[in-house]
């Protein structure tokens, strides 16, 4: 099966190609200079050339708050991106994973994870715009795509909050970390696992919606309180406060976890905590970092 992996030069994106790399599979990487989602031509050349069987977007307009004054080029990228590239599979006969993510809910007035076909209502523009990407990719590719909702990734490359608290931990003697934003921090290493995982399932029985998050909840206070433990440092250097105390164009919803029910379905085990995969992820990310 040959896949084909967009936005490959992004935290995710290169995961997913090294996991595919690992387990021998031929995989072509394409990030945002080598391949531009919105163009249909450039999706044309790269299909005629590549042929892919399965194709990966990892390809987004990730600046949350930079959305909200900036909707009409998300959209472009989250939104007519996904349904071109939808459309182009279809044309081919390639199957689809695409990457979406939390804020498709309001994250509001709840206590208990949001199940996989639970109503969207997002908040924010980036939300909107992902959420118009999941539909464009249902509505054109809708036996042979998933859809998989991820949140708080973290990873050996790129910015994330977990790379920011290691450095924080070296250089001030004390942290604030908001406490009132509940949801699961997540690996993108396991969430790029999961996706060569159910890669040959897609269009077999395995389409829809999922949920790709650690299981487990934390605050981002409790979060980098296992961060300056695996350290060796005193997570008692952390101070919770309030969102507050951090405002944004953009708000943060107060509780995003993600329920993984569909795994069943599928075969696969329910993600595993987030705090195993913190701790297997930590020393990884500290040498990257050094």
């Amino acid at each position: 099966m040959r896949w084909l992996v967009t936005g490959a030069g992004g935290m995710l994106g290169r995961d997913v190609v090294a996991e595919l790399t690992r387990r021998g599979a031929e995989v072509t990487a394409l990030d945002r200079a080598a391949l531009d989602i919105t163009e249909p031509a450039a999706l044309e050349d790269a299909f005629t050339v590549h042929r892919p069987d399965l194709v990966v977007n990892c390809a987004a307009y990730t600046a949350v708050d930079d959305a909200e004054t900036d909707e009409a080029r998300a959209l472009e990228i989250n939104g007519e991106g996904p349904r071109l590239l939808a459309r182009t599979c279809a044309a081919y006969g390639a199957r689809l994973i695409h990457v979406s993510t939390d804020y498709v809910f309001d994250g509001a007035g709840r206590d208990a994870p949001y199940p996989e076909d639970h109503p969207t209502a997002p908040r924010t523009a980036y939300g909107r715009t992902k959420l118009a990407g999941e539909r464009a990719v249902a509505e054109e590719l809708p036996d042979a795509s998933a859809v998989l909702r991820t949140a708080w990734l973290y990873g050996v490359h790129g910015r994330s909050f977990v790379r920011t608290m290691i450095e924080l931990e070296g250089r001030r003697d004390t942290v604030d970390v908001v406490d009132d934003q509940r949801g699961q921090p997540t690996w993108s290493a396991d969430v790029a696992a999961r996706i060569a995982d159910l890669g040959p399932l897609v269009g077999r029985g395995a389409s829809g919606v999922y949920h790709a998050t650690s299981s487990g909840e934390a605050t981002w206070y409790d979060l980098a309180r296992e961060v300056f433990a695996g350290l060796g440092a005193d997570p008692d250097r952390v101070r919770p406060t309030g969102s507050a105390a951090f405002t944004r164009p953009a708000p943060r919803p107060a509780y995003s976890a993600l329920a993984h029910g569909r795994w069943q379905h599928t075969g696969l085990p329910a993600p595993r905590d987030w705090r195993a995969a913190l701790h297997e992820a930590l020393p990884r990310i500290c040498k990257e970092s050094s």
